[in-house]
Formats: C-alpha cells, structure tokens, sequence
C-alpha cells in the first residue's frame, strides 16, 4: 500500500500578516508618542512621526493586497497583482514626507536646544515600541520574501528601518542624559531623517521598475536562460524574443519557439509543454507563453527583437 500523500502546505496569507503591521503600528505609536509627551525629545517625537507614516502605509498594504488577490477577470486578464508597485511607491513618498517634517521640527532645536524631562519613561515605552517593530518586522520581511509581495516586504523594510531610528534615538537619548549635551536632541532627529530618506529610494525604484515592466532580475532570469539553452542542445529547434516582467508575486514569460516545419502540430504543442513546465518549475506563480513557428520560415526571425522587423 502507497503511503499518503501529504498536502502541500498553505500558503501565507499576506493580507493578514498586513493586519498585523497596523496593529503593531497603532501600538507602537502610542508608545512613542507617550514618550516624546514625558520627555519633551525632539528626537523621540521625530520616530513617533515616522510611526504614523509606519501606520498609513501599513493601512495602505492592506488595501493593495486585498485588491492584488482578486482573480484575474475580463477588465484585467493579467491579474491585479501590480497594484502593489503603487502601495510600495506611495509608501516611499510618504517616508520622504515623514522626513521632511522631522528636520521643520529639528532644525530649529539645533539653535536653541531644550533639556528633555522623564528620561527613564521615554526609554521605556520607546524600548518596547522598538522591540515589537524588530518582532514584527522579521516576521514581515520573511513572509514577503516567500509569498513574494513587494508591499509586505516594503511594510518589513520600513519597521526595520524604524527599529534602527529607534536604537539611534534611545542611544541619543542616553548620551543626552549622562553629558548634558542637549543640541545631541536634534543632531539624532536629523540623522533619524536622512536614514529614512535612504530607505525610502530602493522603494521608490523599485516600484517605478515594476511599474515599467521592466525584466526579471539577474538571479531568476539566468536559470530560465539555462534551461532554454539544455533544451536547444536536446532537440533540433531555437528558442528567441525571450521576455519577461513583473507584477507582484506574478511573473510573466513569453517566447518563441522555432521547431523544424515537418513536425506535426501535436510534437510542437508537446516541446511548447514541457519549456513551460521548466519554466514554472524554476519560477512558480508564472504565467509563459510560447509562440510556435516553423524553423525554416526566414519570418520567424524577423520578431526576434522586441519589435518586429518589417519589410
């Protein structure tokens, strides 16, 4: 008797690890801006604003995950998956907001430095706010990365990112605390600003490439390349006007196929199944396409390029 057969395991649900992110976003919001309330810290109210961004955005993820998990339809027959380049690149923008309004608020501080009050109660609410963004972050950045969703893994960089602020302010704090150097207040909430500034262009990037369909990266695109090339030195045909995109967790293929004109239909149809089952056994979630042409007809290398030569 064969053994059972055991499911595949499920899937991550991206949208419900968004929900977390809000949820983790109120709280540690709160946190921050109870300690920025004690202490008077320009650098500690500087990561609670970023924390309303962290809330927006998380909010945002929810929206474009939801909306990318609909089943292609009529309207959209590749899907809505490429909503979610606008929910990352819309969150990039509101991290530069979020910066802006960080150095309108530190900048005056550098001239005249205030003394910051109820150390140990800032340090405290936001040491827990800065744990719970490290959990929740991991968390996030890992369930991104294996359901493939740039708007989750966006929503992980961010609180990752939110996790050093914080390290970055409480280490200020501190340092304020046992030298007496106040101007060390704002000093932290500039830096705070230039590092979002710095997470937030990957983001913007790499929304604006999704958004261009521009080609699958080096690392997924060399395997593919590979498997065409073992399947050419297999069987007498050539492969060309290879091309792919991005939208979301989905990939997109398309190629041609130039097999030799006495073969039948059915043997064509069967090689353009088994470079699709390669395909999508070396890139999952993929949606390919071939075109079946006759090797012998000089036209079926005039699509060779992206746009057809004519003539």
């Amino acid at each position: 008797m064969s053994a059972p057969t055991q499911a595949a395991p499920a899937r991550p649900n991206p949208t419900a690890y968004a929900w977390l992110s809000v949820a983790t976003a109120v709280g540690t919001l709160a946190l921050k801006a109870v300690a920025a309330w004690a202490t008077g810290s320009v650098s500690l109210l500087s990561d609670a604003l970023e924390s309303i961004v962290n809330l927006v955005a998380a909010a945002l993820a929810v929206v474009a995950l939801r909306l990318a998990a609909r089943p292609a339809d009529s309207a959209h027959p590749h899907g809505y998956e490429k909503v979610e380049y606008f929910s990352s690149g819309f969150e990039g923008a509101l991290i530069l907001v979020a910066a802006a309004g960080i150095a309108v608020e530190a900048l005056p501080r550098l001239l005249s430095p205030r003394p910051i009050e109820s150390v140990s109660v800032g340090l405290l609410f936001s040491g827990i706010a800065c744990v719970a963004n490290l959990v929740v972050a991991r968390l996030l950045l890992r369930v991104g990365r294996q359901t493939r969703s740039i708007a989750l893994e966006a929503d992980g960089h961010h609180l990752m990112s939110d996790v050093w602020t914080s390290v970055g302010v409480l280490g200020a704090i501190v340092a304020v605390h046992f030298t007496g150097l106040t101007i060390l207040d704002p000093i932290a909430a500039l830096v705070v600003a230039a590092n979002i500034v710095r997470i937030a262009g990957p983001l913007v990037v790499r929304s604006f490439r999704g958004l261009m369909d521009a080609s699958l990266p080096a690392d997924e695109l060399d395997p593919i390349r590979a498997a065409l090339v073992h399947i050419k030195s297999t069987y007498p045909v050539e492969i060309h006007a290879l091309r792919t995109r991005q939208a979301g967790a989905r990939r997109f293929v398309e190629l041609h196929v130039l097999v030799p004109g006495d073969w039948t239909v059915a043997r064509g149809h069967d090689l353009c199944e088994e470079v699709e089952h390669r395909i999508r056994a070396l890139a999952p979630r993929t949606t390919v396409t071939t075109h079946l042409e006759p090797l012998e007809d000089p036209r079926a290398f005039g699509d060779e390029n992206l746009d057809r030569a004519e003539g």
